[in-house]
């Protein structure tokens, strides 16, 4: 009882799965049966490379039309691969991990194949577009206010309108990513939020259940916010969130392998020092490992 159920798929459209989205198609519980993504999109989807010029969508949304490979390993782990991509060359290998009772582990390896990005940094960015939650918001612990230095508290961000004060940044994260003086009007990338989160990971409220994503290191994700990204729900006469993540790689050199590691905790909500430990356990995990 309580253990996840996932489908893992590339970006082909398969029945109400509409094309060119990735990652996770469905993900539910024995304790609630109900998708937490929006059943014509996806989690964890692998959907934006940027570098700061103004491209055509076509361009900056190649991961959702270049070719994917699905390769499933057992009932417990699927690989995702995307050859370099036509227009940025860049490959990227996701490495997805079902651990009972609550666990999706993802691991996400990328290397850039041609010398095409502009300003000499990559921006990639991850969406989940959550099933019509009754409360819109991610949590995280942070600052409210970029060089406060106190102790972290819980934030709540829940943003007004899609590409307004988007992104959230690491506290120690002051990289100003150098950019076109043209706006970017649809995307979350330049709008950055006056909030720092102190510990990578965030979560928000599904139901009676929580989704918290937590991330082995800090320095180059990026939390992101849209209280719209995920269409219009007719079963809530509401807007689906999209509660994304960026991973920036601030230089790059080519054929070098760039990455991070992250887990997906899916279960009943008690309170926020289970949340603690939960992020506790992972991290001394990754700790052990590196040792």
């Amino acid at each position: 009882m309580g253990e996840l159920r996932c489908a893992i798929g590339d970006n082909a459209q398969e029945e109400a799965h509409k094309f060119g989205y990735n990652g996770v198609y469905s993900l539910s519980t024995g304790s609630l049966e109900e998708n937490l993504f929006v059943p014509e999109f996806s989690g964890l989807n692998l959907e934006l490379i940027f570098d700061g010029m103004v491209w055509n969508r076509e361009l900056l949304f190649e991961p959702r039309r270049a070719p994917m490979i699905l390769e499933e390993i057992d009932r417990h782990e699927a690989i995702l691969h995307q050859p370099p991509t036509p227009f940025w060359g860049l490959e990227s290998r996701i490495h997805f991990t079902l651990t009972p009772p609550h666990y999706l582990d993802l691991e996400y390896t990328c290397v850039p194949r041609k010398d095409q990005f502009h300003f000499g940094w990559i921006g990639l960015l991850w969406a989940s577009y959550i099933n019509g939650p009754e409360n819109k918001s991610i949590y995280f612990l942070g600052f409210p206010l970029s060089g406060w230095r106190d102790a972290p508290m819980w934030l709540q961000f829940c943003t007004q309108y899609h590409g307004r004060d988007s992104t959230v940044c690491y506290v120690e994260d002051d990289r100003k990513l150098e950019l076109t003086s043209e706006e970017h009007p649809e995307f979350l990338f330049p709008s950055i939020s006056p909030l720092r989160y102190a510990q990578p990971f965030y979560y928000g409220h599904f139901r009676d259940h929580v989704y918290m994503i937590m991330f082995d290191k800090p320095e180059n994700i990026r939390f992101a916010h849209s209280p719209s990204g995920g269409g219009h729900s007719p079963r809530m006469n509401d807007t689906n969130p999209a509660w994304d993540f960026q991973f920036i790689i601030p230089s790059y050199k080519l054929h070098s392998e760039y990455g991070f590691s992250a887990r997906v905790v899916y279960k009943k909500f008690t309170d926020r020092k289970d949340l603690i430990r939960e992020y506790d356990k992972f991290k001394a995990e990754k700790t052990s490992q590196r040792d």
